[in-house]
């Protein structure tokens, strides 16, 4: 019973932040579109396009700013998503065959269906390499909507939604890692797997130092970037690095808390307003088996959850969606109107689709307090992929504005439309069965 009550407010906090980064989310999206189109246009575009960095004899890492954002900030978001990856696979919604079934059939329909559909309806060979668009689903936009239907949505679809848009992250990784990095210098690659490797027998061994891990991840992050593969999938391989415990059980931390407890009482106590020697000797060995005790793993996904969603997703939303609408008769629409579909249809017949064919066959459960509107209700959800989806289309479409313009038109629009029908089908659902 306390295992399900911990696990429910664990969800719930999640939740919340993921709902009110959506909401941020949409209000800087908002600002970049509004920013781009007004008179201070010019000043959007010096802002991301400034260089920053540093020039050494026989190295040089010198990006726009607009790439410090995509490349490095948004490791940090990648390690997030590791992180959760890692979680959910050990101990969370992802740790049994039978929990995985539901949300796995559902991000592997929500994957596959739109990219089918943008490779039939592709009509223009240089667009080709955008068919991993569509694939994601921003887990910020669609808990956000989510949380805005209050008590109209069970507390397993909410489940259903994080455990599915996290493992369709987990697909646009691997396609990321797979098709949309440059060409591989083999040595750099091999001197960067060799550091992960030591961090991964390090976490193997159950030690962890925060100083080790941070160190040799900007080391590896920088021979990832120099490499040709994209620095963002550093974050991912690095997360798996993270422990989710250290070698200390619980008997063994409350024999030494007692211990540290009974010392505090009997160590001298002053008169004045401050500690002794001995006290305050007392708490740093608290803070110390405290630290050495925590999931580091956990901890490290409460602190950095805050960042990604109030700080570097918006950030990065404010510095890529600023799309000039007014010159969108230059903008290759059919690459547009593609996009629009594979969000919007193709997410939504692929995810109800393939869940609908899994419970027939008896390959999956469904919850009881999830009904057939509920599903179709969240697959169009699953449609807002805006994250993810402009992140793979920097690199689709990586010097081809025109491109690049079309397709993030296409994701904002897409987005937009899947939101509101997803919103509608929930918010008046009616049905109990599926």
């Amino acid at each position: 019973m306390i295992k399900k009550i911990t696990g429910k407010s664990l969800l719930q906090k999640f939740v919340q932040i993921e709902s009110w980064g959506g909401i941020l989310l949409i209000l800087t999206t908002l600002i970049a579109l509004f920013w781009a189109n007004s008179p201070f246009s010019e000043h959007y575009e010096n802002l991301w396009n400034y260089n920053l960095g540093v020039r050494l004899e026989g190295f040089e890492l010198n990006k726009p700013l607009l790439l410090w954002i995509n490349d490095g900030l948004m490791t940090i978001f990648f390690f997030l998503i590791g992180l959760e990856i890692k979680r959910e696979v050990l101990i969370g919604e992802l740790n049994t065959l039978k929990k995985l079934s539901f949300p796995l059939f559902g991000a592997l329909g929500g994957m596959l269906i739109p990219v089918a559909f943008f490779l039939v309806l592709n009509q223009n060979d240089d667009t080709f390499k955008g068919w991993g668009i569509p694939m994601a689903t921003d887990i910020a936009f669609s808990l956000a909507i989510l949380n805005a239907l209050g008590s109209r949505v069970p507390l397993s679809l909410k489940v259903f939604l994080t455990a599915f848009a996290i493992v369709d992250d987990l697909g646009a990784v691997l396609v990321i890692a797979a098709f949309y990095s440059g060409s591989v210098n083999l040595a750099m690659i091999a001197w960067a797997f060799g550091l992960l490797f030591f961090l991964y027998f390090l976490s193997y061994k159950g030690y962890f130092s925060k100083f080790i891990m941070i160190s040799l991840g900007v080391v590896i992050w920088i021979l990832f970037l120099k490499s040709g593969v994209h620095p963002t999938l550093a974050g991912v391989l690095l997360a798996f690095s993270v422990p989710i415990g250290q070698n200390i059980n619980t008997s063994e931390f409350l024999e030494n808390l007692t211990t540290i407890t009974s010392n505090i009482k009997n160590a001298v106590i002053s008169q004045k307003p401050i500690l002794s020697s001995e006290q305050i000797q007392q708490i740093e060995d608290l803070q110390d088996w405290t630290e050495r005790y925590q999931s580091p793993l956990q901890n490290m996904e409460h602190s950095l959850h805050g960042w990604v969603a109030y700080l570097i997703i918006p950030l990065f939303a404010l510095a890529n969606a600023g799309i000039n609408i007014i010159s969108t008769t230059n903008m290759d629409t059919g690459l547009i109107l593609n996009i629009v579909i594979c969000l919007v249809l193709g997410k939504s017949i692929g995810v109800t689709t393939t869940v609908f064919l899994a419970k027939k066959l008896g390959l999956t459960e469904i919850p009881e307090d999830i009904s057939m509107s509920h599903i179709i209700g969240a697959s169009f959800l699953a449609g807002i992929g805006f994250t993810m989806a402009i992140f793979v289309s920097n690199l689709a479409f990586d010097g081809d504005v025109i491109f690049n313009l079309s397709s993030k038109m296409g994701i904002l629009i897409g987005s937009f439309v899947a939101a509101a029908i997803g919103y509608l089908v929930l918010r008046f659902n009616r049905t109990k069965d599926i």
